[in-house]
C-alpha cells in the first residue's frame, strides 16, 4: 500500500496529525488555503503566529491546530512563480516540502496533509509543482520509515489530475 494518497477535499476537514498551510511570509492569514485554515482554527492560531514573527520562503514553522481536526499546522511559504528564475523557484518549492516534512517528523507527526503549494495565487505551474512535490515526498518517505502517510489534498479537478499524473 502506498504511503501517499491523493484526495479532493477541503484541507480544514482532513484528519491528520498535521496539515500544511500554504502561508504568506507574515503567517497572519490571507486568501485561499491560508485564509480558510485561519478561519477554522480560530483566534488562537493568529496569536501564536504573531509570536513566531514570520517565515522566509521555502522554510516552515509549526503551530498548534486549535479548532482544526489536526493537532498541528505547519506553515510554509511557497515561491511566487515568475518563470524568470525557474531553477531558484523550483528549489524554494522543494524546500517547502522538505522542510515541512522534517519539521513534522521532529514533532512526532506520522500523518500529514499538504495542499498544492504555490499553485493558486502564486501561479506556480501545477504540472511542474506536482512533480517537485511528489519527488520530495517520496525521497523523504524512503529515508523516514516512521512517517506513515502523506495526503495530498487537491482543490479542483485540474490540480487532482496533475498530481495523479505525477504519482504514476
Amino acid at each position: 500500500m502506498s504511503k501517499i494518497s491523493l484526495i479532493k477535499e477541503d484541507i480544514t476537514k482532513v484528519h491528520a496529525d498535521a496539515i500544511v498551510n500554504a502561508a504568506n511570509s507574515a503567517l497572519l492569514g490571507g486568501g485561499g488555503v491560508d485564509g480558510a485554515i485561519h478561519r477554522v482554527a480560530g483566534p488562537g492560531l493568529p496569536r501564536e503566529c504573531r509570536k513566531i514573527g514570520g517565515c522566509p520562503t521555502g522554510e516552515a514553522r509549526i503551530t498548534g491546530g486549535y479548532n482544526l481536526p489536526a493537532k498541528f499546522v505547519i506553515h510554509t511559504v511557497g515561491p511566487v512563480w515568475s518563470g524568470r528564475a525557474a531553477e531558484r523557484e523550483d528549489a524554494l518549492l522543494a524546500g517547502c516540502y522538505r522542510n515541512s516534512l522534517a519539521l513534522a517528523y521532529e514533532n512526532g507527526v506520522r500523518t500529514i496533509a499538504f495542499p498544492s503549494i504555490s499553485t493558486g495565487a502564486y501561479r506556480f505551474p501545477v504540472e511542474r509543482a506536482s512533480k517537485i512535490a511528489v519527488r520530495e515526498i517520496r525521497e523523504f518517505l524512503d529515508s523516514h520509515p516512521g512517517m506513515e502517510k502523506v495526503i495530498i489534498v487537491c482543490f479542483g479537478d485540474e490540480v487532482f489530475r496533475a498530481y495523479e499524473e505525477a504519482l504514476k
